[in-house]
């Protein structure tokens, strides 16, 4: 091979990554946006825009049971974090909230199919103190699909730290049993 066809040759190569690369963040950025979204439109109530980070077939398992399709998971969520009821005195100027939130998003992508990682933890202002605290912790572990050229949830499995559905481990995570050395 000639010095201009190397030339050539890496400059192709380096052009190839480049658009993987890009394809790969693009990936991320909307795959780290619905999980935002999601989060967002639960405390707000907004059922819709969590409903529309679903695919047909998606499988919430939760705290609250296995739900499955997006009739069951619509059911489920349409009663929780914002969407419940609340009470609110006449004359009132704010009212308190729970805001949950995501971070450490490990994700791997394959064609069509994405697994991730995530933590998340919430936090309260309705406390008889009128302060702020930690009300739960755990993390999620998804599964999505990409639809129409779009990433929508496909199993998501809830694991909250601070209740019943906790784990001594979780392999996902990294984590080993840690009664064995």
């Amino acid at each position: 091979m000639t010095k201009l066809g190397k030339g050539i040759a890496t400059s192709m190569l380096c052009m190839l990554s480049t658009v993987a690369f890009a394809d790969y963040a693009d990936d991320r950025a909307e795959i780290e946006n619905i999980s935002n979204k999601y989060m967002v439109a639960v405390d707000a109530g907004d059922i819709e825009t969590v409903m529309s980070t679903w695919a047909d077939e998606g499988v919430l398992d939760w705290v609250g049971g296995v739900e499955n399709g997006k009739a069951a998971i619509r059911a489920a969520m349409s009663n929780f974090g914002g969407g419940r009821k609340v009470d609110i005195p006449e004359g009132a100027t704010s009212r308190p909230r729970t805001r949950h939130q995501i971070i450490n998003h490990v994700i791997d992508i394959d064609g069509n199919v994405a697994h991730t990682t995530a933590y998340w933890f919430a936090f309260t202002n309705n406390t008889p103190q009128r302060d702020v605290q930690l009300v739960y912790f755990g993390h999620y572990e998804d599964e999505l699909v990409r639809v129409n050229g779009h990433w929508l949830f496909k199993h998501r499995k809830v694991w909250n730290e601070s209740l019943q559905n906790r784990a001594l481990f979780y392999p996902k995570l990294g984590e080993k049993d840690p009664r064995k050395k």
